[in-house]
């Protein structure tokens, strides 16, 4: 980047230090993840500079031959991956994707019913502080308190009673799959439209280690990043029968122009997730994940639902007498990157809550198996148990540091 160096001397010293941070540091939030050069490379192309309103062959604009192939490259890719009808590769990130489903489908004041934000679901599912949860009327299913789990009798319950026009199924901190087929039938029985949001796993869908919503969901949104290791960008699948009004809530309904460098670039993370070696990284995402799960657990950890069937989990540590913040900022210190998060009946307030959130995405783009799970498991307990002890989290970081020598990151294997 001499140019960049060249012309803005601080934002380039700012970019080559996280690129040093994301190489030394063991990364476990569950939304990040790494993406390959190629898409990098995508994203930071030429095509940043073209405006292309409406959509293939419907433009606003002239000179759109080639954003036009790049845009249906993207689309074709990803109907063949998940199977479905019709593909939007257009939305800028999740939640816009989600607010253009609510604008296709709902009028101010209708009601909405997703899982509660403190129970594992997503600020654009309906909490109150989200524009979801300010022009619609949201309802909200909970998790069981003994297990952590959905209790699908009473989400139905909950969908005949307060009669949704959208129920949504889909998280952001629940470690387990959800039951799409179930979902289907209650938001048939209360006369809903079913969205299932899979930005989470979408990349375990991909892989065919997941099952997939797309035979049972009205509208599918997912991001394109986390597990699908894409760019920051989003998607949204749907039936035939859904897809113009879909199309117009995107454009010309919630957004402008699409930024045509991250269709690109999403373009090519899903001729990458369509391989082989795409779906055997899916597989130790699972595998990395369950290994995790079981060193916390044996190490006296108490795990949201108990474990993990995806790539992320959830640790209440209340028992362990620290609170989230206070665990994330100090396991931070020590190279190991996550973020504090709510558990269920959290009594503690969310900017401090009382749990961590972690997932097995990142570190197994760099090629971490079962045994490095186990060893970041030992050092989570490690830090965890020593929270204050800053010589402690410099031995760890100083582990940490020298064993990420010897897996490189994609898109940062020059750092090694």
């Amino acid at each position: 980047m001499k140019h960049l160096k060249e012309q803005d001397p601080e934002i380039y010293a700012c970019i080559q230090q996280e690129e040093l941070r994301q190489h030394e540091k063991i990364r476990l939030i569950a939304s990040e993840n790494y993406v390959s050069t190629a898409v990098m490379e995508a994203t930071g192309s030429v095509l940043t500079n073209k405006y292309s309103e409406g959509y293939v062959g419907k433009r606003y604009y002239e000179g759109q031959q080639l954003v036009d192939r790049v845009e249906q490259l993207a689309i074709d890719r990803a109907k063949a991956i998940f199977g479905a009808d019709h593909v939007n590769v257009q939305p800028y990130s999740g939640s816009p994707a989600n607010l253009s489903v609510f604008l296709a489908f709902l009028n101010p004041g209708d009601t909405i019913l997703g899982m509660a934000l403190p129970h594992g679901g997503h600020l654009t599912h309906g909490a109150k502080v989200s524009i979801s949860g300010k022009y619609f009327r949201p309802e909200f299913y909970s998790l069981d308190k003994e297990s952590g789990r959905l209790n699908y009798d009473t989400v139905r319950s909950q969908a005949l009673a307060c009669k949704p026009k959208i129920l949504i199924a889909g998280y952001s901190a629940y470690s387990r799959i959800l039951d799409f087929e179930r979902f289907r039938a209650i938001a048939d029985e209360c006369g809903a439209l079913l969205l299932v949001d899979m930005a989470h796993f979408a990349g375990l869908v991909a892989g065919k280690v997941h099952p997939s919503p797309v035979p049972y969901a009205d509208v599918i949104t997912t991001t394109t990043h986390k597990t699908l290791r894409g760019p920051r960008g989003a998607m949204i699948m749907c039936k035939a029968e859904h897809a113009g009004a879909i199309d117009k809530a995107v454009f010309p309904g919630t957004q402008g122009g699409p930024h045509n460098h991250t269709t690109a670039a999403i373009a090519v993370a899903l001729k990458e997730a369509d391989t082989e070696a795409f779906r055997q990284y899916a597989a130790q995402v699972l595998r990395n994940a369950k290994a995790l799960a079981d060193t916390l657990i044996s190490r006296g950890y108490n795990l949201v639902t108990g474990g993990t069937e995806n790539h992320l989990m959830l640790i209440d540590l209340t028992n362990k007498g620290i609170s989230g913040k206070t665990a994330a900022r100090a396991l931070d210190e020590a190279g190991l990157v996550l973020n504090c998060n709510t558990v269920p009946f959290d009594t503690r307030k969310p900017f401090d809550p009382s749990g961590i959130r972690m997932g097995s995405a990142a570190v197994t783009s760099r090629g971490f198996k079962e045994a490095q799970m186990e060893q970041i498991g030992v050092w989570i307990d490690t830090v965890i148990q020593n929270h204050t002890d800053t010589g402690v989290q410099a031995k760890v970081a100083a582990e940490i540091k020298e064993l990420c020598k010897s897996y490189p990151a994609p898109g940062l294997e020059y750092l090694v």
